[in-house]
């Protein structure tokens, strides 16, 4: 026979002090929880949205990021000549040779200055990317020192108001419009005219990167493998969309201090439970001694009092998670590893974190009630009468 569970929720209201400090600290263990999950999964978020299936990066053979390589202009025409690249209305080649750079800019708040990418590339470029949309103002003209700058570039660092001007390379550049990538990792770019930019970084006669749009999905992988099985090129062609996945290993760092810090505080989080509970099997002894002469067996009461912390472990669940709802979709930033460069993204509280927070929580919970529990179960009725 179970004992019913308003037995529990009546135990717990009558100590609801203890009840509360208890779900309290379990709730701080699920925010941290939550927070550093959130960091993780907004930052891929970031990366995976990021890209299209009709395009293709190519880059030096070997390289794993834009910045780690270079080829010459006379391989970005060859790349113009694959079959299987889409082309603009006039019938030109969608293929756009790239320049990315690093450079450092002082934050609004002036808290200090952080690396930023920037990008030089052409209309065509522009034009491969169509889920990136102008915001504000206008694109940049070619053969100008004019920039355009990301939303959150736009909210995040100094001199990025339409009209100002950011110095870097050889001189200033003028903003004039923001554009908008939808949260994807080009969120965290400047883009400027290619030819201007090298001339600033004294990168004459060579790119970063190459851009191309297929006619379809199907010919972005045959363009990709294309690209790879050339002789000539010795170039890596991989999908966009595929390279900047890749880019999350970047959260590598937040998910192992994330682990740490959440095992330590489960840890605290479980002791505290389970001196709560320990507290709890003292205080009620002879109700427990009650409950076997009334008939309720041992694996009843171990049930019982294993619920009563597992019941407490959601109550702090709930707690935990209510308090990190007004962070959803907070902007932050991190370090790219492949690039040295600040990617700024949004914590994204999804269903998967929820879901793995309260069974963070129920598993703190669990051990933090099994021990009191099953020394509930084991008490002697005639020791627990006279306690």
């Amino acid at each position: 026979m179970a004992i019913p569970i308003s037995y529990n929720l009546r135990n717990m209201r009558l100590r609801k002090g203890l009840t509360a400090m208890t779900a309290l600290g379990i709730a701080l263990t699920v925010a941290t929880a939550v927070f550093l999950m959130a960091l993780v999964a907004g930052l891929n978020k970031a990366f995976a949205t990021t890209g299209d299936a009709q395009n293709v990066l190519a880059l030096r053979k070997g390289s794993d990021a834009e910045m780690n390589g270079g080829f010459s202009l006379d391989t970005v025409q060859t790349l113009r000549s694959l079959p299987g690249v889409a082309k603009t209305a006039d019938g030109q080649p969608m293929v756009s040779g790239e320049l990315v750079t690093i450079i450092v800019l002082p934050r609004k708040d002036g808290t200090g200055e952080v690396n930023v990418t920037v990008r030089g590339t052409r209309p065509v470029g522009i034009a491969i990317r169509p889920n990136i949309k102008l915001a504000e103002g206008r694109w940049f003209h070619s053969g100008q020192r004019e920039i355009v700058v990301s939303k959150s570039i736009h909210g995040r660092f100094a001199q990025s108001d339409i009209g100002q001007s950011m110095r870097f390379g050889k001189g200033d550049w003028t903003v004039v419009g923001v554009f908008d990538s939808g949260g994807s990792a080009y969120d965290s770019e400047i883009w400027g005219d290619v030819n201007q930019m090298q001339s600033d970084f004294d990168r004459m006669g060579g790119v970063s990167s190459v851009y191309l749009r297929a006619v379809d999905t199907a010919s972005a992988v045959t363009l990709a493998q294309r690209i790879n099985d050339d002789q000539r090129l010795h170039l890596d062609g991989v999908l966009e969309t595929a390279y900047y996945g890749k880019q999350t290993k970047s959260g590598d760092t937040i998910k192992f201090v994330g682990t740490f810090v959440a095992f330590i505080m489960a840890i605290g989080s479980s002791f505290a439970a389970m001196n709560t509970m320990y507290a709890a099997v003292a205080y009620r002894s002879r109700e427990i001694a009650t409950l076997r002469i009334l008939g309720f067996s041992r694996f009843s009461i171990l049930t019982c009092f294993v619920l009563e912390s597992l019941l407490l472990s959601l109550l702090g669940a709930a707690g935990g998670i209510l308090m990190m709802i007004p962070f959803n979709g907070m902007q932050t930033g991190t370090q790219n590893q492949s690039t040295f460069s600040e990617v700024v993204f949004a914590l994204h509280m999804t269903p998967g974190v929820v879901i793995t927070a309260v069974l963070f929580a129920v598993t703190m919970g669990f051990i933090g009630g099994l021990a009191p529990a099953w020394h509930a179960a084991r008490q002697e009725i005639l020791v627990a009468l006279r306690g």
